[in-house]
């Protein structure tokens, strides 16, 4: 595809000048930054990065309708915390918590399932479960520019990972349809399993307990763990991502990390520090001096879904 057309969804600024620049240096044959295709490692933040995270990652309204569905059995829930805050929707105190308490908030909720029975549950949900704001089903909350990325880095021999600090099996039941990130490529926060040999059929059941959270250096750690390459390519929205960035960044050669600055009040939602769940400070105010390329939805996206 000639760079003229390609990114239709992003506006020609420094941003995509910059991703159109380091992709054709990077696979020039012959080229003196020339990277086999095996070493093009594209890793992507999810919540944030490539769909909407706003007012709360959409995992959190998933396991709250499953709160839900348990209070139904057990009325006292609506009296306890952090059950009375989802059924009230008592977002100052669920932010209160902290990310990782609402990750096991909602990891907790599933406990003593299969990860079979979890897929089906949160590919049902899913199907029509839809945003409060945007009034679109949450799967359809993605970014089209991102979208276009994607596909473009593929089709220049770049393999594309989720590395999020979402669960791992819920984007895992979305990914290859809503990204074209197959299963196997998508790494997340995970909870710990449990063998279960029943009536001579095995299976994999979740349980109350966080096996990784994959969030900042985690996340570097992870990649190191389950990819086994330093990436070439990092893109995230979040002082969360800013280790996988700079991990990518500190690799010999040719090497491009984006932060995402939801900037966008009008079309999706502007903000940046006051966000407590997924706090940007330190990675938007020291882009410059780690050498990540800010990339702004307000300036650099003519569209964002």
């Amino acid at each position: 595809m000639p760079d003229g057309q390609s990114l239709p969804s992003w506006n020609d600024s420094a941003a995509k000048s910059a991703i159109l620049d380091f992709v054709a240096r990077v696979t020039k044959q012959g080229g003196t930054e020339f990277v086999p295709p095996a070493g093009r490692i594209a890793t992507f933040d999810n919540d944030g990065t490539l769909w909407c995270e706003q007012p709360l990652q959409i995992q959190f309204f998933f396991a709250f309708d499953r709160v839900r569905q348990l209070s139904g059995k057990d009325p006292t829930m609506s009296e306890r915390q952090p059950f009375k805050a989802v059924l009230e929707h008592d977002y100052n105190t669920l932010f209160g918590l902290g990310k990782q308490a609402l990750l096991e908030l909602a990891f907790a909720t599933h406990a003593g399932i299969t990860d079979e029975d979890f897929e089906q549950a949160a590919s049902g949900w899913l199907a029509t479960a839809r945003h409060p704001k945007f009034d679109r089903l949450f799967k359809e909350c993605t970014y089209r520019p991102q979208l276009e990325l994607l596909a473009y880095l593929r089709e220049n021999g770049f393999k594309t990972y989720i590395v999020s600090g979402g669960g791992v099996d819920f984007m895992r039941t979305f990914a290859e349809e809503a990204y074209g990130i197959p299963r196997e490529q998508v790494i997340g926060s995970s909870v710990k399993l449990r063998f279960d040999l029943t009536d001579n059929r095995v299976s994999l059941v979740k349980l109350p307990e966080l096996n990784s959270f994959d969030d900042r250096e985690v996340k570097a750690l992870n990649i190191g763990l389950h990819i086994g390459r330093r990436p070439l390519f990092a893109f995230g929205n979040s002082d969360g991502d800013l280790a996988m960035m700079r991990y990518t960044k500190s690799g010999s050669g040719p090497r491009l990390a984006l932060l995402l600055h939801h900037d966008d009040a009008a079309r999706e939602v502007a903000y940046d520090r006051e966000f407590r769940l997924s706090p940007l400070s330190e990675a938007l105010d020291k882009a410059q001096d780690y050498g990540i390329t800010v990339v702004s939805m307000k300036r650099d996206w003519n569209v964002v879904f």
